[in-house]
């Protein structure tokens, strides 16, 4: 079992940037694959960034692409979310997810370990 804990989240104007970590716990975090995702009030949850075990791969949601990086640091058990040129429409609540193994997926059904998320509001 791997545990997920979220933070860097807050407050930004249009254009701004924020940095977001995942820690993981638990289990070695270098033997998962790491999502984020993020949710706004009515919508679904929706892929945004994710990263392989290894560092190796990344991807990407085409509307952050360009915008957003991904990375992991793991001696320190963490995945960043680097995200710039923020807009509004980037205003939800974040979650990291975990999945164990070499494989980098991008729906929200594979994944089985999530953290409790960090909000984001991109406003003037």
């Amino acid at each position: 079992q791997v545990y997920l804990a979220e933070s860097g989240g807050g407050l930004v104007q249009p254009g701004g940037s924020l940095k977001l970590s995942c820690v993981g716990s638990g289990r070695p975090f270098r033997w998962y694959a790491v999502g984020w995702f993020r949710q706004s009030p009515g919508n679904a949850r929706e892929f945004v960034a994710g990263i392989s075990w290894s560092g190796g791969s990344t991807t990407f949601a085409d509307s952050v692409k360009g915008r957003f990086s991904i990375s992991r640091d793991d001696a320190k058990e963490t995945v960043y979310l680097q995200m710039n040129s923020l807009r509004p429409e980037d205003t939800a609540k974040y979650y990291c997810a975990a999945v164990e193994g070499s494989y980098l997926y991008d729906q929200v059904a594979e994944y089985d370990h999530w953290g409790q998320g960090t909000q984001v509001t991109v406003s003037s």
